[in-house]
């Protein structure tokens, strides 16, 4: 079964960039039709998508986030990362990342993935 893992630093600064990265294991992001997602709880809310890349590399975001997103992969490391610009303490949430078979933009709980990280906890504070 697919793995995944995120990894980045759990503060951020607010107006600075957000960056994280997802490793993933026993599965590869350039195989088959898969997307790759990078989903975020706030505290005391529920989901939130917020971009995914597809195994042939092409990449969606939410409107919502659009602007600041940017969603990149790395083939040889089996990895794809996040990027979110101008971070509020608005931005302040877990990040998930997760894999489906269908793009999925308004998620509701994991199990509509086939595969989910453990999360990663980002504080957006100066």
């Amino acid at each position: 079964q697919v793995q995944l893992q995120e990894s980045g630093p759990g503060l951020v600064k607010p107006s600075q960039t957000l960056s994280l990265t997802c490793t993933v294991s026993s599965g590869s992001i350039a195989a088959s039709h898969d997307y790759w997602s990078w989903i975020r709880q706030p505290p005391g809310k529920g989901l939130e998508w917020i971009g995914a890349i597809t195994s042939r590399g092409s990449t969606f975001a939410s409107p919502s986030l659009k602007r600041r997103t940017s969603i990149s992969r790395d083939t040889s490391r089996n990895q794809f990362t996040l990027q979110l610009s101008s971070v509020t303490p608005e931005d302040t949430a877990v990040y998930y990342c997760a894999r489906s078979l269908r793009l999925i933009t308004s998620p509701t709980m994991a199990s509509e993935y086939d595969g989910w990280g453990q999360g990663t906890q980002v504080t957006v504070s100066s």
